[in-house]
């Protein structure tokens, strides 16, 4: 804990860093995943194809795109962008899985209400298919989230800087306490940032708070 006291700014600064190159991939992947699964839902086979190779895109492991990336693109192995591109690419895999899935649970009822009533195919879906799929999707955005805060750290590994730095310089140093400082913030900043997603789940679904209140 005394790390932690006599070295705040820095640990501050390599946190912000971290969130950075953390959510930074996450958003990105949002862009993208959205609007994919939502129209890759409505075609079985390239559902599955699109499921296979988001599966087998996420097994790779994180340390050899790494290496992979920065010739691809042209940057240097310690350019964070090397990190966003490599995160963005785990957190779009897992979305175009999660996004097609949130969206099965809307009900079928519900579903044929709003085409009963005219909605396009386009309007159902951004009106009644994802505001209703969002408890559902919250759960999977959640893991992914805290996913990529985890593997932020790996990214220490080769220069990208964030909290995974405590760790590195600690083992190099043999200290201790630089290492459980890194512990206790990385679970800290992965702690607020479910809480904070799970807030804006609720606010986003106030229809949820309303069924359980009177279901209460």
């Amino acid at each position: 804990m005394n790390y932690l006291i006599d070295n705040f700014a820095d640990i501050l600064d390599l946190t912000g860093t971290h969130v950075k190159l953390a959510l930074v991939p996450l958003l990105i992947g949002l862009v993208i995943a959205i609007p994919a699964g939502a129209l890759i839902r409505r075609v079985p086979t390239l559902r599955k194809i699109t499921t296979a190779v988001s599966s087998l895109a996420y097994t790779i492991p994180s340390l050899a795109l790494f290496v992979i990336i920065p010739p691809l693109v042209g940057i240097s192995t310690i350019d964070p962008l090397n990190v966003i591109i490599a995160l963005a690419i785990y957190s779009t895999a897992l979305l175009l899985i999660a996004v097609p899935a949130a969206l099965d649970s809307v009900p079928a009822t519900v579903l044929d209400a709003a085409d009963a009533v005219g909605f396009s195919p386009l309007r159902r879906t951004l009106t009644v298919d994802m505001p209703l799929a969002i408890p559902v999707f919250l759960a999977s955005l959640r893991v992914i989230a805290v996913t990529n805060i985890a593997m932020v750290s790996v990214g220490a590994l080769i220069g990208s800087g964030g909290l995974g730095v405590l760790f590195t310089q600690g083992y190099q140093r043999n200290y201790t306490d630089e290492i459980v400082a890194g512990i206790i913030v990385t679970l800290a900043l992965a702690l607020l940032v479910d809480r904070v997603l799970y807030a804006l789940g609720r606010w986003g679904t106030p229809w949820v708070r309303t069924a359980k209140g009177a279901g209460t």
